[in-house]
């Protein structure tokens, strides 16, 4: 009895032998199916390795673009304080004066901040007066030109 158990697991090792054989001449032949897929894929070329350049690429992108959204975003909070708005208007400050050559320009940043210019012209002489603004409204008083321009400037 002892020898047919030994028979019988001599025989299931040169089954195991046979079947591990024929699993790695399987495994052989997937692996250069594989490699020669990926070669003929990449035109040539090594699909894994294209693979890996295009996430290196994609790497770099993401990591540009998040430079420059900050760029943007730096960019538009100084722009916050830059002159975005202009009210131009002209008039006579003198009724003996024509060709409406007196005018009152506002320039004012998103925030409605700036300045108001009023430009006063008399036959032999001409003056500028400059106002600030804070929020659409000034600490000065104001023309109604003066005012014209600032609202004007608030529309745009």
């Amino acid at each position: 009895m002892d020898k047919w158990i030994i028979i019988l697991l001599l025989v299931l090792n040169v089954l195991l032998i046979l079947i591990t054989i024929f699993t790695n001449i399987k495994l052989k032949r997937f692996q250069l199916k594989n490699i020669n897929f990926m070669k003929k894929s990449g035109n040539g070329n090594n699909l894994e390795e294209m693979i890996k350049k295009y996430i290196d690429l994609t790497d770099y992108v993401n990591q540009k673009n998040s430079i420059i959204e900050a760029d943007i975003k730096r960019v538009e909070k100084n722009m916050e304080s830059c002159i975005q708005k202009i009210g131009v208007i002209r008039y006579n400050a003198f009724q003996d004066v024509g060709s409406n050559l007196s005018f009152a320009i506002a320039f004012l940043d998103r925030n409605d901040n700036g300045i108001v210019l009023n430009g006063v012209y008399a036959r032999d002489t001409s003056s500028i007066y400059a106002k600030t603004v804070v929020s659409g409204k000034s600490d000065y008083e104001l023309s109604e030109e003066e005012k014209q321009a600032i609202e004007q400037a608030k529309e745009k």
